[in-house]
């Protein structure tokens, strides 16, 4: 009796059955439906963060102080915004607008705080040069 999952020794033949499986299942999800409101929300957080990232970093030069400072004033306009359409003006507090507003402010420091810093001094060579 033949099987139709089958064992492989070879590591990068079974990476690639399981990411093939795993693209298959996913394309089919209905978790990919991003509205055009969250992603102006995770476009705002980013940008957000990011001002934030580059200001408070220009004046501390401390990259972790530069990441919770952008990322948690992202979290929080995101947060206050909700709270201000969830209460005062149609009494509903979305999630998915804040945690879209937190991602993209998160995305946004991470960015930053892996490229920024200090840069690689490239070692001079020096060269001697024996004239005969």
């Amino acid at each position: 009796m033949k099987s139709i999952f089958f064992i492989s020794r070879n590591k990068s033949t079974m990476k690639t059955v399981l990411l093939i499986l795993a693209l298959c299942f996913m394309s089919n999800s209905n978790a990919q439906f991003i509205s055009e409101d969250d992603a102006l929300h995770f476009f705002t957080g980013a940008v957000i963060s990011g001002t934030t990232y580059a200001i408070v970093y220009s004046k501390t030069k401390n990259k972790k102080k530069a990441f919770w400072y952008s990322f948690g004033l992202s979290t929080l306009v995101g947060l206050s915004k909700e709270i201000y359409d969830g209460f005062i003006i149609d009494g509903r507090f979305d999630t998915g607008e804040m945690i879209a507003t937190s991602a993209g402010g998160l995305c946004a420091s991470a960015t930053f705080n892996i490229f920024t810093g200090k840069k690689k001094k490239k070692k001079k060579k020096e060269f001697a040069l024996i004239v005969y």
